[in-house]
């Protein structure tokens, strides 16, 4: 027995054992290793005209033995001389494939399309097997060649038959265990099923002898009650689709093929809403084919949703998500990478992060953008539809990263407008502000229909300015980390975006927030008597400048808002590094409740003018859509006043 060309058995246990991490890629691996020997005798067959073979004949087949426990990868490739063996299988991480790719650089290679790189892709056979057995000839060669090995210390080499070129991998299966069934490894459906997940688009015909059933003729003298009756019989079959659909033209693809792919590999009963191909060569070539679902996919807001796009290299799989690939807020988007150019590790089951994968994931983005983009403006309904499903983690996009996406998203962003009663993009809202408007306005709450009965909304509503109502949780963060708006025409300028329920929204006039000065300082000493009574919950009570039906209104002062600080409050933790919400009661001096509260102060009733304060408090909580820490205690004030 011949040992390794290692310096011991450890590093070829880490080959085995560590490198993989998924015992079914044996196939894949193996398939492989002989797509890169068929591709390299073609290649020969180029330049040397003594090698006669038709590209038709080219093929890798498998079978198995379930009595033998074997399961055998063969193709009619270059195959390999004694010498070769010894190097390629005998010495740990030589890669024949590569120096084949090093020695060829210069040449066209254009029809040629090898896969493997390091070497190793041959020993995940010993993750299944626990012997080898590769019986190959050289297409220079009569002779063929055995090499042999358990895997553990060494190899034997042998004189062998085999009638043409090419290359036998024959596995021997390992002893079924409790964790393991190595077994169902050696099946006609399990070799299917590995192929058509890892190798379906392999270059050349995967054949395996299948079982089909089939009608039996019918017999001459049969009657009209004849029944048909059918048996099962053995056939060779191709097994993989070798020709990728993302690899086709666009134009050579029907809708119908594009649809039957994608609920076929990604497992949806619905069609696309949108389908995007992309081909891309220079410095950096690559197929993908996108697919933007009609529908959001089962639990695509939770943590244990999986984004991603499934990543090949050479039509091989080499990720089922790779999630570099797509960014959160494009979480929704399936499909395929294919690239070539990709620098893989070298158990290609994870990628080295470089500057490929981020190349061609910016590249993506930007194409799912302008399709977003295209869609909106061109298929509103779709759009509105699709963005009902997965607008939520656009706006996540926008306040994540301190705001870094903003500008790539915000114009994607849909909000409801209270003034249209349908969806808006901020560049329609800014396109219809009168002139005067000096803000873009927003309410945040539970619900639309709520919203829209909300005193302040139509307040701004009736000084003729729309009012977007926001009734997601995303929504106050997303608002709060555009901060400005001001359109998409050129040397616009930003417009602030408020929240109807702070303080500063410079809606009044200069004779109405003088009027309400002069309110307030008349009526110092009551406002001062409700203050004290509410305490801690407001920073002072004051006249309103602004004209609602409501006796009296909340509003907030700086970033933090009522109901931004109501959501952080129901989230563990969420309040430690939260901003103070400054809240101001603002009464509406025009409201009767008002003349009741200065009869009450002229009247000497303190106690009155404080249980008003208390009630109108807790009642413009409830208008703006928030509970009550206590509502026991509310329905006992009213019951006070009621007596």
């Amino acid at each position: 027995m011949q040992q390794f060309k290692t310096e011991s058995k450890k590093l070829l246990d880490l080959m085995i054992n560590s490198i993989y991490t998924n015992r079914e890629i044996f196939l894949r691996e193996l398939i492989s290793n002989a797509s890169d020997a068929v591709d390299k005798l073609y290649f020969r067959s180029l330049t040397d005209s003594s090698i006669d073979i038709s590209r038709d004949n080219l093929a890798i087949n498998l079978a198995y033995d379930k009595v033998a426990r074997t399961i055998t990868v063969s193709d009619n490739g270059i195959g390999m001389t004694k010498e070769e063996l010894e190097l390629n299988l005998g010495t740990i991480a030589h890669s024949d494939s590569f120096e084949f790719k090093a020695e060829n650089a210069e040449k066209d290679t254009a029809d040629v399309d090898i896969i493997g790189q390091f070497g190793v892709g041959f020993y995940s056979a010993f993750m299944v097997g626990k012997r080898v057995r590769v019986v190959s000839r050289s297409y220079t060669s009569d002779q063929a060649w055995a090499w042999e090995s358990d895997g553990v210390e060494g190899f034997t080499i042998e004189a062998a038959d085999r009638a043409e070129c090419g290359t036998d991998v024959i596995i021997f299966l390992k002893d079924n265990t409790d964790d393991e069934r190595y077994d169902l490894y050696c099946d006609e459906f399990g070799l299917a099923d590995l192929v058509k997940r890892y190798s379906n688009y392999v270059r050349y015909p995967i054949k395996l002898e299948c079982t089909v059933s089939r009608m039996k003729p019918r017999p001459e003298d049969a009657g009209s009650d004849y029944t048909p009756e059918f048996e099962n019989i053995s056939e060779v079959r191709t097994i993989n689709s070798m020709i990728p659909i993302w690899k086709r033209k666009k134009s050579e693809v029907s809708d119908e093929e594009y649809a039957e792919f994608y609920k076929s590999d990604f497992h949806d009963w619905e069609d696309p809403a949108r389908t995007i191909s992309l081909h891309a060569e220079g410095s950096l070539t690559y197929d993908a084919l996108l697919f933007i679902p009609a529908h959001a996919p089962e639990g695509i807001y939770t943590r244990d949703f999986k984004k991603g796009l499934a990543l090949y290299s050479s039509n091989v799989l080499i990720m089922d998500r790779c999630e570099e690939l797509l960014p959160d807020y494009f979480n929704f988007v399936r499909g395929v990478v294919d690239s070539q150019d990709l620098t893989l590790n070298i158990s290609r089951e994870t990628l080295q992060h470089n500057g490929q994968l981020k190349a061609i994931a910016r590249r993506i983005e930007k194409k799912i953008k302008t399709e977003l983009a295209s869609m909106r403006d061109k298929d509103r309904e779709a759009y509105e539809k699709l963005f009902a499903s997965f607008g939520m983690g656009m706006k996540y996009g926008v306040y994540a990263d301190y705001g870094v996406q903003k500008d790539l998203l915000v114009d994607l962003l849909l909000f409801y407008s209270a003034k249209h009663q349908k969806m808006i993009t901020l560049d329609e809202y800014v396109a219809e502000m009168p002139e005067g408007q000096e803000a873009i306005y927003y309410a945040y709450g539970e619900s639309r229909e709520h919203l829209a009965k909300m005193p302040i909304v139509n307040a701004v509503l009736a000084k003729g300015y729309d009012v977007l109502l926001c009734n997601e949780g995303v929504d106050e963060f997303c608002m709060m980390s555009l901060g400005g708006y001001g359109g998409e025409t050129e040397g616009a300028v930003n417009k602030p975006i408020k929240n109807v329920a702070s303080e500063d929204l410079g809606l009044e006039t200069e004779e109405e927030k003088a009027a309400a000065e002069a309110m307030t300082s008349e009526n110092e000493e009551l406002l001062g008597i409700m203050a004290e009574a509410l305490g801690e919950k407001v920073e002072k009570v004051v006249v309103s400048a602004i004209v609602t039906d409501a006796p009296a209104v909340l509003t907030t002062e700086g970033l933090m808002t009522l109901q931004m600080a109501y959501m952080l409050r129901r989230t563990p933790g969420g309040m430690e590094d939260a901003p103070e919400c400054r809240v101001a009661l603002e009464l509406n001096a025009k409201h009767p409740v008002f003349g009741t509260l200065k009869a009450a102060h002229a009247a000497g009733d303190d106690a009155k003018v404080k249980l008003f304060a208390e009630i109108l408090y807790d009642q413009a909580l409830l208008v703006e859509g928030l509970s009550l820490e206590d509502p026991i205690a509310f329905a006992q004030k009213i019951t006070t006043l009621l007596k």
